[in-house]
């Protein structure tokens, strides 16, 4: 008698996607709505105020949303299981922190804890063996851009 075979998943869709790796994916499409607000507000702002510099702000604006539109791009591919996505969400995470550190010595404590704890959350997370595993599959085709 010949076993049924187990369905296998969509072209392109990991099997089971470890809880790890939801969470680091949410943290960065929040981040990235964050920046993406952020920016909004900027560009807002050159229209409604003066700015002491527009180049500055402009720019500012720019960045900001280069930055919200390159962490959606990392949350999609890490939960997806791209290997590339460890190291895009490291050094952001590490910005994260070193924005954080002196934004609380500064004694703005809600803005330093909201950049700290997430950053940390997804530091801690990402070396984990079921992230490792997801993001370094070396079964099926490699996912490595």
């Amino acid at each position: 008698m010949s076993r049924p075979q187990e369905p296998q998943p969509p072209a392109g869709r990991p099997a089971s996607v470890p809880a790890a790796v939801i969470v680091i994916s949410a943290v960065l499409v929040l981040e990235a709505a964050a920046l993406l607000a952020l920016a909004g507000w900027f560009v807002y702002s050159l229209f409604t105020t003066e700015a002491a510099s527009l180049g500055g702000a402009v720019f500012t604006a720019v960045i900001l949303a280069a930055a919200g539109v390159w962490l959606l791009v990392l949350g999609h591919f890490f939960f997806r299981g791209f290997r590339w996505t460890r190291a895009g969400a490291l050094v952001f995470q590490l910005f994260a922190i070193v924005l954080a550190v002196p934004t609380l010595q500064g004694g703005v404590v809600l803005v330093g804890l909201l950049l700290l704890l997430p950053a940390a959350v997804v530091l801690l997370l990402l070396f984990t063996r079921p992230v490792l595993e997801h993001t370094s599959r070396i079964s099926g085709e490699p996912k490595a851009f």
